[in-house]
């Protein structure tokens, strides 16, 4: 079997947990391959309102399994709040979700270095979500971070301290920002507690042999092509890679196991945060599609920036996917 891989082809917000949602029946498995808690994927049923961060949006459907692939970085306390949240629904969790050894984890100080970072840009400030995403890809590839089967070994709190004082010492370089990382600890610390409750696998071996075994699985994927770190509008762009080919890289499958690549995209743009968007309505016109489209993002709250659909971008992001089928969203709004 081949993976298919589901994502965005603009700058995120596209109405992808929706769609994850409605082919959950077809597939055994839905793994998020990238991103973190920068995500909002929200579904909507039995008069609920569900906006998922980390976990895939398949874990609501009774049978399929749900797995946190290597390439997502992940923040425990956020975790542990959006699984109470969906716990709440009469989910039991820990039998739908997986969660790889290799995904990094967001420390405290990740986030404080985020909101540091951000502060000290002033008005050139790239609209980061401040949930700590690039900092920990930083610590990722500087060789430094902390990953999930780190909490299992019997020195994670010293491994923790170390990155800990690192962080400290960059952060003593942004004199105009204060923090107090005690009121933080405590909550990570009984996140990291829960996390040790949930299965915890070597996922790329795990999801080749259900591959091999006949299961199908469905790649989530999240934020937008626009906002890949190579292939958007950089600077102003998210830290992981957002396109096809991170499926491989966040999943752990060759290049020859993808199959179907299906592109999600509005009938008109969105963008939030900072960065040129050729498209965008200043006037009325953009106020009344941000109005008839509930156009706030789901993670941050965010007014977003809205404009006209852009064909040029979107074929862009069909050629640098290899994009096979196309789901558009909003039409009705548009």
């Amino acid at each position: 079997m081949k993976v298919d891989v589901l994502l965005g082809l603009q700058w995120g917000d596209e109405g992808k947990g929706k769609i994850v949602d409605v082919l959950t029946p077809q597939y055994d498995i839905i793994a998020r391959f990238q991103g973190g808690p920068n995500a909002g994927h929200t579904l909507e049923f039995d008069g609920r309102k569900h906006v998922l961060h980390t976990i895939p949006s398949g874990i609501f459907r009774e049978g399929k399994l749900n797995l946190i692939g290597n390439g997502v970085v992940i923040d425990p306390v956020t975790l542990k709040r959006e699984i109470g949240e969906v716990e709440e629904h009469g989910v039991n969790v820990d039998d739908r979700m997986l969660i790889s050894r290799k995904a990094h984890l967001i420390l405290p100080t990740h986030r404080l270095l985020d909101a540091a970072n951000e502060q000290d840009k002033g008005k050139d400030k790239i609209g980061s979500t401040l949930r700590g995403i690039g900092p920990t890809y930083m610590d990722k590839t500087g060789r430094n971070g902390l990953r999930v089967g780190d909490i299992f070994l019997p020195d994670f709190k010293e491994r923790y301290n170390r990155l800990v004082q690192k962080h400290a010492r960059l952060l003593s370089n942004f004199t105009e920002f204060s923090y107090d990382l005690a009121e933080h600890e405590p909550a990570w610390f009984d996140a990291i507690e829960r996390l040790r409750s949930i299965p915890v696998i070597d996922s790329e071996q795990w999801i080749n042999d259900q591959l091999d075994a006949g299961k199908r699985v469905l790649a989530e994927g999240a934020q937008g092509t626009l906002l890949d770190i190579d292939f958007g509008t950089y600077p102003f762009v998210t830290s992981s890679t957002t396109t096809a080919a991170g499926a491989c890289t966040g999943l752990g499958v060759a290049p020859t196991r993808i199959g179907e690549v299906i592109g999600i995209f509005k009938a008109y743009c969105t963008r939030v945060g900072s960065g040129p968007f050729p498209t965008e309505l200043h006037g009325k016109t953009g106020e009344a599609l941000r109005k008839a489209g509930h156009e706030f993002g789901a993670t941050t709250g965010r007014p977003r920036r809205c404009g006209w659909l852009d064909l040029p971008a979107l074929k862009h992001a069909c050629m640098l996917n290899g994009v096979t089928q196309l789901c558009m969203m909003k039409a009705d709004v548009l």
